[in-house]
């Protein structure tokens, strides 16, 4: 089975330039091949994920991949999936944002037959009038309105420098294809007016040259929904705005109807792997084997084998109720999302810290709820009001969790009371 076949097969294939000249090619040698991604922030989310995963998957088949970072388009603003013009980027947002994708692009895909490439290397040294003679005369107008992305726009109004954005990333295949010979770019689906007007640019510059263009289905969730939003916004592969144990939970909480799915596009197992995980969810779905194991094996290509097993590990604790065996750091991904307090290293009565913390609003209500057993300090149940807790006691005196009722919990932050 060749790689196109294998994408097939995973559902990964929307569009192609032609289809049937990209397989002839790619049996023939191996090829350069590359995806764009603009340094509108600081980190890519799961969404940005999908055309990378495809990438990650020609360069194990020994193709060379390449990611173009977009500083120069990055300073004009991609109107596709938007309904208004983007806020312009200042020099150092770009420039920072720049940094810290390619750091990220680096964890993924390593550094052996990987390169990164930015487009503002070439972009910034085309003046004005080479733009329009050199490229602007290879493009219809009346094209380009047609284009979803401009379409989408027309009601609204879109600037003209928004409308030229799918000629400079047109040019960024040509040049690719000539400094690099890059001969395919991936995309996702909202990209395809884009990558073939790259394909045109570039027949019509040299009508012999060999360049094809591959997008990636819309993602959909089983309920007709965009995947990778959730309640709280979206999932980032940036440990600090969304740490692995959310990462990990994200993928373990997928819907029986879309986890066979999800592995087939997020994970490099097997076919045999997948259609005996696939058999698991119909005959014992409750037991969540496959979204266990798409967790694994997501949160581990993104963050790490040691951050996977530790995020694992947070959820099997939480599920057993026996929080004392975290560590501080783990506590403080476990419980990041939960309302937060703060209190002082000294020894404090129960009804006090849940006063002074607000867990309670009166202490009646908190002697009450300390009697009826509705209180854990650290996972252990406090019902008698004269309880005094120590805040030294666990998470390396950095934290206190405690929990009313069975779901309302709180992170206390332990401060020095000097």
């Amino acid at each position: 089975m060749d790689i196109l076949e294998d994408l097939q097969w995973r559902g990964a294939i929307n569009q192609c330039t032609d289809l049937e000249g990209l397989r002839k090619l790619l049996k023939n040698k191996k090829v350069s091949l590359y995806c764009g991604t603009d340094p509108t922030g600081d980190s890519l989310h799961i969404g940005h994920l999908i055309p990378f995963i495809m990438l990650k998957r020609f360069q194990l088949a020994g193709h060379h991949p390449y990611i173009l970072i977009g500083g120069g388009t990055g300073f004009i603003g991609d109107p596709s999936g938007r309904k208004t013009e983007r806020s312009l980027q200042t020099t150092s947002q770009v420039e920072h944002n720049e940094k810290a994708l390619t750091s990220q692009m680096v964890k993924l895909f390593g550094t052996e037959n990987f390169d990164i490439v930015n487009n503002y290397d070439w972009l910034s040294k085309i003046d004005l009038l080479s733009f329009l003679r050199d490229y602007g005369k290879s493009f219809n107008v009346n094209t380009m309105l047609s284009k979803e992305a401009v379409a989408s726009r027309l009601d609204n109004g879109i600037s003209f420098t928004e409308f030229s954005y799918q000629i400079l990333q047109s040019i960024d295949f040509y040049h690719l294809l000539k400094e690099k010979d890059i001969q395919l770019q991936i995309g996702g689906a909202d990209q395809w007016g884009n990558l073939a007007n790259g394909v045109d640019l570039i027949h019509k510059k040299d009508s012999k040259a060999e360049a094809y263009g591959l997008t990636i289905p819309l993602m959909l969730k089983a309920d007709g929904t965009k995947f990778g939003k959730t309640a709280g916004g979206a999932v980032w592969l940036d440990p600090k705005k969304t740490s692995p144990f959310e990462f990990y939970q994200f993928w373990f909480n997928q819907d029986d109807r879309d986890v066979v799915k999800y592995l087939k596009y997020f994970t490099f197992l097997s076919h045999d792997e997948i259609n005996a995980l696939e058999e698991k969810v119909t005959r014992e779905p409750e037991k969540r084997e496959a979204q266990k194991r798409l967790a694994q094996e997501v949160t581990s290509f993104v963050h790490g084998v040691k951050e996977m097993k530790e995020a694992e590990k947070i959820s099997e604790v939480l599920f057993s109720g026996d929080i004392k065996q975290l560590s501080a750091s783990e506590i403080k991904q476990a419980f990041d999302k939960v309302p937060s307090a703060h209190a002082n290293n000294l020894l404090t009565n129960i009804v006090d810290l849940l006063v002074n913390t607000e867990i309670e609003p009166s202490k009646r209500q908190a002697r009450e709820d300390v009697t009826n057993g509705a209180i854990t300090i650290n996972g252990e149940r406090v019902t008698d009001v004269e309880s005094m807790i120590d805040p030294k006691d666990g998470f390396d005196g950095k934290y206190i969790v405690a929990r009313k009722g069975k779901k309302n919990y709180t992170l206390i932050s332990v401060e020095d009371a000097n």
